[in-house]
């Protein structure tokens, strides 16, 4: 698996993330989607990072600079076909040490609750994030969750 920037550019890559944006508005209260669409990810501020395996897409997943000090994860997804085989992980990995090399001292995220976000959940937790307040623009609900991890 080779986890490299991506300039958002094939369609393999759209498709997915079209694919993660309906994930999250079927799954999601209609004022808390908070995924962003691919205009959203094309933004000086966004890196985006693709796994692929040869030509295959595996996952994508996105870094946000909140500020100097301060980054969000986002568009965090596996392709169906790849899942249980370490992309999410592999991903996550790669974005936090990218934050630590960027001198981030916190990343933080945005997610969901339900079934249908367990397993992220349990992704992130495993990596020593843990649930705290709202950041940024944020509004807590009772659907939202935000995770935090120190750096």
């Amino acid at each position: 698996m080779e986890i490299r920037l991506d300039d958002l550019s094939s369609q393999q890559v759209q498709d997915l993330l079209a694919a993660h944006l309906a994930g999250m508005q079927e799954n999601s209260p209609p004022d808390s989607v908070y995924a962003l669409d691919l205009s959203g990810l094309k933004v000086p501020s966004v890196s985006v990072w693709t796994a692929r395996d040869g030509d295959r897409l595996m996952g994508v997943g996105a870094l946000k600079q909140l500020s100097p000090s301060a980054g969000e994860i986002k568009s965090m997804r596996t392709d169906p076909r790849h899942l249980r085989k370490g992309v999410g992980q592999a991903i996550l990995n790669h974005i936090i040490g990218v934050a630590q090399q960027r001198g981030y001292r916190r990343l933080s995220l945005e997610t969901g609750s339900g079934p249908e976000f367990e397993a992220a959940l349990r992704l992130y937790r495993k990596r020593g994030f843990e649930n705290g307040e709202p950041f940024g623009d944020y509004v807590a609900s009772a659907f939202n969750q935000f995770l935090h991890l120190n750096l």
